[in-house]
């Protein structure tokens, strides 16, 4: 029987209706399906690509975020490398330190002379010209000290050496030095020293050693005159650069702490030679009046040089001037004695700190305290530049920290 088209739809058709309808579906479910994965790819949150795994299937997608600033590995590189380069500078500021020194000084060197070069300046002269004429005052200043100090500084070493042994003897003749030397044989040994001829030798190492040392006195005094003339020069240019360091709109503020800075450095080394000058026409007077006029300005121009050096530099002078006393005469050696002793308290304690005071601002407590602490800590070099360093802490303090502490 053949069945009616209408039946055959019903009952055979019914594979193909229905047949067409589930394809239908089927290719419905897999669009559903691919969409679902591309939304689940596309709302994979960023995080999960931070070890590095960047998506192929889609190159134009941006890199993942940077290693994390709390890293492990960022903090240890970070600190080794801070480490090596702390040591590093530590290393070549060490092997270094002669260098340093040198221009450290003559840096402050000019600094001192720039207000005299300033003043020859506002009378008309360039600046090179009035730095030529400070470079030859100096220079002939220098060169009347070694015509007055060298032929006296060679015959009292003469005398010492030649009379030393029999003036040591004569103190003997006082009953409490000799038993005072019996004790402790000072005056046998110094006798027997100075008779050997060996002070050249034991003092420098022999002839080698004392022109090594010569030498090397001689380069670092041209290295460093060299030095202060190209600072003094370019003074105005280094403080150019100085001030272009900061942001345009904190220069005029550097500017002007940077100008007080200097100021006070200049009127350190100003007040430094007020005390130098009063020490030397101490010296002069006390000799003139003790009858070693033949050596008073000599040993005047020595005790000045050597009163540049805080705290040492008196006991310096107090050694010298009272060795060439008591070669005269020991009477003038003793009175040399006392008078040095008195004027080395009496600058430490009262000249010292009143010029340093009235010249960089700095109470007389701070002064003693940070020459005492800076000679403790670089010796020399230290005591010469503690007090600037405390006028600039102290500058600091008061315009910077001080008025941020009152806004707070």
């Amino acid at each position: 029987m053949n069945a009616r088209p209408g039946e055959h739809q019903e009952a055979g058709g019914q594979d193909t209706s229905y047949g067409d309808a589930s394809y239908e579906d089927a290719d419905q479910e897999q669009s559903e399906t691919h969409r679902t994965k591309d939304t689940s790819v596309s709302r994979k949150p960023s995080g999960a690509y931070r070890a590095g795994s960047i998506p192929t299937t889609d190159p134009a997608s941006p890199p993942g975020p940077p290693l994390h600033r709390q890293s492990p590995f960022r903090i240890g590189f970070l600190f080794t490398v801070g480490a090596v380069l702390a040591l590093l500078l530590a290393w070549t500021m060490v092997v270094a330190q002669s260098v340093l020194i040198i221009i450290l000084l003559a840096f402050f060197l000019a600094l001192g002379l720039s207000p005299v070069v300033t003043m020859i300046e506002r009378m008309g002269l360039p600046r090179w010209l009035a730095v030529a004429v400070v470079v030859l005052a100096g220079l002939g200043l220098l060169s009347l000290a070694v015509w007055a100090v060298v032929p006296v500084f060679t015959k009292q070493i003469t005398t010492l050496i030649n009379e030393g042994p029999a003036l040591l003897s004569s103190l003997r003749d006082n009953p409490e030095l000799r038993s005072l030397d019996d004790r402790f044989q000072v005056i046998t040994k110094a006798s027997e020293f100075l008779a050997s001829r060996d002070l050249a030798t034991q003092a420098f190492g022999g002839v080698l050693g004392a022109g090594q040392v010569l030498v090397s006195t001689v380069v670092s005094v041209i290295t460093m005159t060299v030095l202060t003339l190209y600072f003094l020069a370019t003074l105005p240019s280094i403080k150019r650069a100085i001030y272009r360091l900061s942001p345009a709109s904190r220069r005029e503020r550097l500017r002007y702490l940077a100008d007080e800075i200097f100021e006070r450095v200049g009127a350190y080394l100003s007040g430094l030679f007020v005390i130098v000058t009063l020490a030397g026409t101490g010296t002069m007077i006390f000799l003139l009046i003790a009858g070693l006029g033949e050596y008073a300005l000599a040993l005047a121009v020595v005790v000045a040089i050597v009163d540049f050096v805080p705290l040492v530099g008196p006991t310096i002078g107090l050694v010298i001037v009272t060795t060439v006393c008591f070669v005269s005469s020991p009477q003038q050696g003793i009175a040399a004695l006392c008078y040095y002793i008195i004027y080395t308290q009496f600058e430490a304690y009262f000249i010292y700190p009143r010029v340093m005071s009235r010249s960089v601002s700095v109470p007389g407590v701070v002064t003693i305290t940070a020459a005492l602490l800076g000679g403790t800590l670089l010796g020399v070099v230290g005591g010469l530049i503690a007090i600037p360093t405390a006028a600039i802490i102290l500058l600091l303090l008061r315009e910077v920290v001080q008025p941020r502490l009152d806004s707070t």
